[in-house]
Parts: structure tokens; C-alpha cells; sequence
């Protein structure tokens, strides 16, 4: 996962370029997305949430908290596994990942997205994970 939302970039940019204050997240979030649109990579590097897995009561979906280690050649990986909770109903067909900086459904900034190296169909009791170390974030 190597894209930085435009909301990040012009954050990044401003803060370097023009010493505009910007505060990191004290925590960051995993949310899952579907490409139902078609268009899920370009929405979530506007910031349009509209292909996140539903919230419903009953579908048991919420965002995770995500951390990472400390960068090492403009590469930073996850330092624990994120777990997701069974699911209550079925989610989809996840095809997009986003670390976010709210975390509630809907809310929110996108900081980095990007699609999943497998799309992964999520049933009623299936889990999604990530084992620590296997989402990458990068500045290339």
C-alpha cells in the first residue's frame, strides 16, 4: 500500500513546503472496502467512503486500530496482527483496504489505501485479518 489519499499529500505538502501545522493521528484505524462502485481505488484517494463494508447491527463490522513500526527506508510495516470480528451477516467481497484516522464508519480522513492482493469474500462468521507485518505502507 503505497497511495496516500489527496487529503494526506496536500497535509504532508503544506506542512513541509509552507510550515503548516498538522498533527498526526494519535490513532489509526483498518477499514474495508468493496469496489460496488467500480470505483473504489479513485474514491478512497478522494476520501469518498461509499464502498465500506456496511455497519448494520447486525453485520458486526467496525474498524480496527492499526500500528505500525518505525520506517526504515521510507517503509513502514505493521507491528501487530489486526483482527477483524466475525462477521454478523455477509460483507462482501473485500477488494480495498484504507488506514483511516476516525473510527467509525463513515468518518473520518483516508490517509494510505490500496487493493488488497487478494480479494477476499467475507461471509456470515468469516474474519478478515492482517498478520503483523504483511500491510506495508511506503513513500516512493
Amino acid at each position: 500500500m503505497s497511495a496516500a489519499s489527496n487529503y494526506l499529500e496536500n497535509k504532508v505538502l503544506d506542512h513541509i513546503l509552507t510550515a503548516t501545522s498538522f498533527t498526526a493521528p494519535a490513532v489509526r484505524y483498518l477499514a474495508l472496502f468493496r469496489n460496488t462502485s467500480g470505483n473504489a481505488a479513485d474514491n478512497l484517494e478522494a476520501g469518498t467512503l461509499t464502498d465500506e463494508v456496511s455497519t448494520a447491527a447486525s453485520s458486526a463490522y467496525a474498524r480496527q486500530t492499526v500500528t505500525f513500526a518505525a520506517a526504515v527506508d521510507g517503509t513502514s510495516q505493521t507491528n501487530q496482527t489486526v483482527q477483524f470480528p466475525p462477521a454478523g451477516a455477509n460483507w462482501g467481497t473485500i477488494t480495498h483496504i484504507a488506514v483511516m484516522d476516525g473510527g467509525t464508519a463513515g468518518s473520518g480522513n483516508v490517509l494510505f489505501y490500496g487493493a488488497v492482493t487478494t480479494a477476499k469474500t467475507i461471509e456470515t462468521g468469516d474474519t478478515f485479518q492482517v498478520s503483523s507485518g504483511n500491510l506495508t505502507v511506503s513513500l516512493a
